[in-house]
């Protein structure tokens, strides 16, 4: 469960190397409320990978990651606290469902995908960084090209019409004459002055000289300057813009689709075909947009993002095993439950340690993180094989929320429960107030119902919010602006009027505890209900 607490404006990046494993508990603690055993853990192992990377080669590669198993009930931090480690490291993160695999031979997804879907996660994310890095130059070319595009095309004015000689008048004087780019410019009055004849139908026959080096670059920088004003962003421009529609094929394999290199074979397709390109008309604004893309794909080094990418997997990818208590249980014979030891026995060599074909090459497994977690409500940790849990040697059990956790995740996070209210009825010009004793019973509650029924952590503060605020939400047009003949809800608190200290009048609703009880106090008292709408 998400869970996030205000940060200060003294906060500073910290260099990975410098985290020690009490300053990366501190990291932590700033988006998940308590669990100091599980952060403890991932704070060491975190550490432990740091310490690695500073060894010699050979017995670097000896030292394997310590995995880790946690152990805690829905809603109180487990998969947060993976994904906010992995942010802190900038390593490539990958969560998934351990019931979403099936053994093989089933009807399923194969464990493998999962080092698969890891490596595109780590590609994506070198991608966004190199793209960071030649954004500037990507911006500069298209721009470049633009340019050009339209001082070809004229999108800038000012060249006038030329006509070529009509063969039916013989032989015509051709006068030779440059147009100035100028849209100012009187052509017809020079056109008069120089004295040029004219044809039949009274059209000047002119030969353009073409313009000089000087006067392209003058044209071209204005064209720049009107750009980067925005003055052009609503003129057309015609650009040659790859056709992407290739033809269709499918292929026949006993191989499942994500282990085919899909992306080989189109680019095998579009050379076989070629690279077809049209001309499309559209907005200056659109084929900037359009031409950085294009930079952008010619300046990354593709080659160069997958090796890194992969480099940063083998040594820094982060696994989160989730929901892995669906898969413990012993073999059965029979039933839905037949393929659970097998997709065990599939996910022990990916944790232990093997290496994974992938369209990107060979990736290893020897040193990712592996971090597992489950409620464990029905079976328990020792149900899994026996080598499966030698492969998590760290152990560490959440506890269950209390009640002062749920006041601190009321109040204290940057987009807590409290503020995403206040903000939403505020888009209807209603103000939204809640007294300290309205969140100190909606947090009481919240406990209550956790133990009475499900424990399902801190996701229970949002049926308890949506409860409490379903007559206001559902009023609150009518609050602000009265229908004639439609009385107020008596369900709805009355509005309160202040004077702000500018002098204007604020009108708003206040949740007290009474307000509080009066929702959600006979729901709670049913458990019958508490389990169908709570």
């Amino acid at each position: 469960m998400a869970i996030y607490l205000p940060g200060t404006a003294e906060d500073q990046p910290l260099a990975l190397d410098d985290l020690t494993p009490r300053e990366i508990v501190a990291e932590l603690d700033k988006y998940v409320v308590g669990q100091a055993a599980a952060k403890r853990a991932v704070a060491v192992a975190l550490r432990n990978r740091m310490r690695r990377q500073k060894l010699s080669p050979e017995l670097a590669e000896e030292i394997m990651p310590k995995n880790i198993l946690m152990i805690g009930s829905t809603g109180v931090g487990k998969t947060e606290i993976a994904r906010r480690l992995a942010k802190l490291t900038n390593s490539p993160f990958l969560k998934v469902e351990a019931s979403k695999f099936t053994e093989v031979g089933y009807v399923g997804r194969d464990v493998e995908s999962m080092v698969r879907d890891l490596v595109e996660i780590a590609i994506d994310m070198v991608r966004d960084e190199k793209l960071d890095e030649i954004e500037d130059r990507a911006e500069l070319a298209a721009e470049d090209r633009l340019v050009d595009l339209l001082a070809t095309q004229g999108t800038g004015g000012g060249a006038s019409e030329t006509h070529a000689p009509d063969a039916r008048q013989g032989t015509p004087s051709v006068v030779v004459l440059q147009i100035s780019p100028e849209p100012a410019q009187n052509n017809e009055q020079t056109i008069a002055q120089e004295g040029i004849p004219k044809g039949a139908e009274g059209q000047p026959e002119l030969t353009v000289v073409p313009k000089s080096d000087a006067e392209r670059t003058r044209e071209k920088e204005r064209l720049r300057q009107q750009f980067r004003e925005g003055k052009l962003d609503d003129r057309s421009v015609e650009i040659d813009v790859r056709d992407r529609n290739m033809p269709q094929f499918e292929i026949i394999s006993n191989q499942p689709p994500e282990e085919m290199d899909q992306s080989g074979i189109r680019d095998m397709m579009s050379g076989l075909f070629g690279q077809r390109s049209k001309k499309r008309g559209m907005k200056v604004a659109d084929a900037f947009e359009y031409l950085v893309q294009e930079e952008e794909q010619r300046l990354v080094d593709m080659d160069q993002v997958t090796r890194i990418a992969v480099e940063r997997v083998e040594d820094s990818g982060i696994v989160f095993l989730d929901e892995i208590d669906k898969i413990a249980g012993r073999e059965g014979g029979h039933g839905p439950d037949i393929s659970r030891e097998g997709v065990q026995r599939d996910i022990l060599p990916i944790v232990e340690g093997t290496t994974v074909n992938t369209k990107y090459g060979n990736v290893s497994t020897d040193h990712v993180l592996f971090i597992a977690a489950g409620a464990f409500h029905v079976s328990k940790p020792s149900d899994l094989i026996p080598e499966l849990q030698g492969r998590f040697p760290i152990r560490v059990e959440l506890l269950a929320l209390t009640i002062e956790d749920f006041l601190r995740i009321l109040t204290e996070p940057r987009a807590s429960l409290v503020k995403q209210a206040v903000a939403l009825l505020e888009t209807e010009g209603l103000k939204l107030e809640f007294t300290p004793e309205a969140l100190s019973e909606m947090a009481n509650f919240a406990f209550r119902v956790n133990e009475q029924t499900e424990n399902i952590g801190a996701r229970r503060l949002h049926t308890i919010m949506e409860k409490v605020l379903d007559e206001i939400s559902f009023h609150a047009p009518d609050l602000v602006k009265p229908v004639e003949g439609i009385a107020p809800s008596s369900k709805v608190p009355a509005l309160v009027e202040r004077t702000t200290e500018k002098g204007v009048i604020e009108r708003f609703v206040v949740v007290d505890r009474e307000y509080v009880q009066q929702q959600v106090a006979e729901i709670v008292k049913n458990q019958d209900l508490s389990r169908y709408i709570l």
